[in-house]
């Protein structure tokens, strides 16, 4: 799926990506491949994303975003787009 995540200064992260897991008002959520349309607030926590093609020899790449709140809008087309603050 595609995933963008913008903090309000900079774009931090956008590509093709596995999964995304993140903390929302309703609990912790993981975003997969072809996630029903959604559109949540975000709580304070960290988001995790791993990367969809890594190279053989290293694994699974993640990355951690500390945040402090945000919006998370899963759209049609395995689009994920989230707006944070650090």
């Amino acid at each position: 799926m595609k995933v963008s995540l913008y903090s309000l200064k900079k774009i931090l992260f956008q590509g093709k990506a596995r999964l995304l897991n993140c903390k929302t008002m309703a609990g912790e959520i993981t975003v997969l491949d072809n996630h029903a349309s959604l559109i949540t607030v975000l709580t304070a926590g960290v988001i995790k994303i791993v990367e969809e093609n890594p190279s053989a020899n290293s694994g699974l790449k993640q990355h951690f975003y500390p945040i402090k709140s945000g919006f998370l809008e899963v759209r049609q087309g395995n689009e994920v787009r989230c707006i944070i603050e650090e």
